[in-house]
């Protein structure tokens, strides 16, 4: 058998397992007109956000958001219209315009109980001095999380707060 012959085969099996490779390691994204992941959390851009039964101004609407800030989580896109989920797992259809990608949070009651005082901290550790206690519901920017605590800030509070009681990010979410 011919030696160049020989050269050119295991040449020809590496190339092939090394352009495989990439393609089996890596799972292809979910592919969405914005080319973002879904889900995800955004909040509320517009002081007045109309909530559709559908994507296109031809269907109802079916409730309006008055607060701007209010975090959402986007579940699925059409176009230019981004399927949201709101706290109570309410569900329509808004424009993206009126999103923004700014995180905000909301804190979440623990047992349903709306009463409830929440610490945050003043580092992120239950040891340390509390900086305040918040309501459930009461709304906070999003200025980073740890991925078991989360910096946020509002009027007349900054501090840590741990991540389970907020809604409006995920569990285990990291962000800078």
């Amino acid at each position: 058998m011919d030696i160049a012959r020989l050269r050119f085969v295991p040449a020809v099996v590496i190339m092939a397992l090394t352009s495989v490779a990439p393609a089996q390691a890596e799972p292809a994204a979910p592919k969405t007109v914005s080319g973002l992941p879904i889900p995800r959390f955004v909040s509320l851009k517009a002081d007045r956000v109309n909530v559709r039964g559908g994507p296109t101004k031809d269907h109802d609407v079916t409730w309006v958001y008055n607060r701007a800030g209010l975090p959402v989580e986007i579940t699925a896109e059409f176009e230019n219209w981004r399927r949201i989920r709101d706290w109570e797992g309410a569900e329509g259809w808004v424009y993206h315009s009126l999103l923004s990608g700014r995180r905000t949070a909301t804190v979440a009651p623990k047992d349903k109980n709306k009463d409830e005082l929440v610490a945050l901290y003043e580092k992120p550790d239950g040891g340390s001095a509390v900086a305040a206690r918040l309501q459930a519901g009461v709304l906070g920017s999003v200025k980073r999380c740890t991925g078991s605590w989360c910096r946020v800030y509002g009027e007349k509070f900054d501090g840590w707060i741990p991540q389970e009681r907020l809604w409006g990010v995920y569990p285990n979410e990291k962000l800078d």
